[in-house]
């Protein structure tokens, strides 16, 4: 391995630093590969009341780019022939029930992996730790409404994923956290990734961090997911691990010994569009557990993962070699950091540029047509006009989140939050953010046959819009 000369590393810590600082984030690492060159950097403590110096070894959530591994374990198994990714998920799992009968019967596999299950995907219960937690969770799965047919729209799918690695646990006849480290974490080298809270705490990891009261940060309790969150987000590893993984998936599928883990040509597959989502938050595309944006005439190929107070943000270009790793400590600032990071680094690397599309003044009348309360399980917006041509969204916390987000599982005190946004201009019913730790990310408004708004694709997700 080549090792980029210290000046590069140490302009990379001082962007860290920079960002760190600007958008009140206590811990970051960064990782970053470009032409067979690797550069660290890593920058502030662990917590605010026990703050320790992050290094490259220091273990951050993941969240849900851990949705990769699970991805990546279901191309392992298609290629040894055990499952069909265009197979129904019930030739695996015949118990499986949910409220849609049609649903039940034909989502695939496919479909978990590139959400478009089209049940509602934001469901957090706590199915306890023991290894039928998976089990518990899917039996479930049957009070979740079916908002689309599967295959027939994008919204991020938590629970896909949970019911993706499910499936893992059946096909291989163990859990699913012990087929990772068999098929993965193992043959890649991956020491310093984990699932267990009694693996993670005899080493140095991070807390996540929210805003407090009083306008500074405080240490986001609980520290945990519970253990059905594996397959969509529940990861824990350093940013060498992290990187390692990018690296993996820009080459020829070897592992650390240099021994075959996936075939080549399953790693492309999974990089291919098999959806487009055009002015959705995550991108124009999605591939396989990989989602994908359209910038300079190539994909760039990423996942974010977002925990309690943790932001993490991985992504590459296979033709430019390139890949960066960021994991942070807080949220929301995190999440203004990785996307300014990210944009600088690629920008210096390989001149390609990111820029936000930008909003535009209309006249309030015409915008009234979006205006409305939007809703599905896990988030609820209402949206309405402003004088100044623009739009306002208003974002109502879901009670299930904030309980799980709650050392003593009651519903604590919040207020919702709030962004403005404009019309994308050139682009029908796309809209872009203005403002905040949300800034230049896009959706859109779904019309149906009659061309009446009825859904909101808001973060990733699709909510119908209520009636009235």
């Amino acid at each position: 391995m080549n090792v980029t000369s210290p000046i590069k590393d140490l302009k990379l810590l001082d962007l860290l630093a920079e960002l760190a600082d600007e958008f009140d984030v206590p811990g970051v690492a960064a990782g970053m590969w470009h032409a067979g060159q690797v550069s660290f950097a890593c920058h502030g403590v662990t917590s605010i009341e026990n703050p320790l110096p992050v290094d490259e070894h220091t273990l951050f959530q993941a969240g849900s780019i851990g949705k990769t591994f699970t991805a990546t374990a279901l191309l392992m198994l298609a290629e040894a022939g055990r499952v069909e990714l265009g197979a129904p998920v019930r030739r695996y799992l015949p118990e499986l029930r949910l409220a849609d009968a049609k649903a039940e019967a034909e989502v695939t596999l496919l479909q978990l992996l590139n959400h478009t299950a089209g049940w509602e995907g934001d469901f957090f219960p706590d199915t306890g730790e023991g290894d039928d937690a998976l089990a518990r969770y899917v039996a479930s799965l049957d009070a979740l409404a079916q908002l689309t047919p599967p295959g027939a729209a994008v919204s991020y799918n938590n629970a896909a994923f949970c019911l993706a690695g499910r499936v893992i646990e059946i096909v291989t006849g163990d859990t699913y956290e012990h087929v990772i480290r068999r098929l993965i974490l193992r043959p890649l080298g991956l020491r310093e990734s984990f699932f267990f809270r009694d693996d993670v705490m005899t080493r140095r990891f991070v807390v996540g961090h929210r805003p407090s009261a009083d306008g500074g940060l405080q240490v986001a309790r609980p520290w945990t997911l519970p253990r059905n969150g594996a397959p969509a987000g529940g990861i824990v590893t350093s940013i060498t691990d992290l990187l390692t993984w990018a690296r993996f998936h820009l080459g020829d599928g070897r592992g650390a010994d240099g021994r075959h883990v996936l075939i080549e040509s399953g790693l492309r597959t999974m990089r291919a569009p098999t959806v487009q989502m055009p002015g959705s938050a995550f991108g124009d595309a999605l591939g396989i557990g990989w989602m994908l944006s359209g910038i300079g005439g190539e994909w760039l190929v990423g996942h974010d993962g977002s925990t309690n107070g943790q932001e993490a943000s991985l992504s590459f270009l296979p033709e430019q070699d390139w890949a960066l790793a960021l994991m942070t400590n807080s949220s929301p600032g995190g999440l203004a950091l990785n996307r300014i990071a990210r944009r600088r680094v690629l920008a210096a690397c390989t001149g390609i540029v990111e820029e936000d599309p930008r909003p535009e003044s209309v006249a309030p009348e015409t915008l009234g047509v979006y205006a409305g309360e939007y809703r599905a399980r896990g988030m609820r917006c209402r949206v309405g006009v402003d004088q100044g041509g623009g739009l306002r969204f208003t974002l109502h916390n879901d009670p299930e989140l904030l309980a799980m987000m709650s050392e003593n599982g009651e519903v604590p005190p919040s207020q919702p939050a709030n962004f403005q946004a404009g019309l994308v201009a050139g682009h029908a019913d796309r809209y872009v953010f203005a403002d905040g730790p949300a800034q230049g990310l896009t959706g859109t408004f779904i019309r149906d046959g009659d061309a009446r708004v009825r859904a909101l694709h808001l973060f990733g997700r699709r909510l119908p819009r209520l009636a009235g």
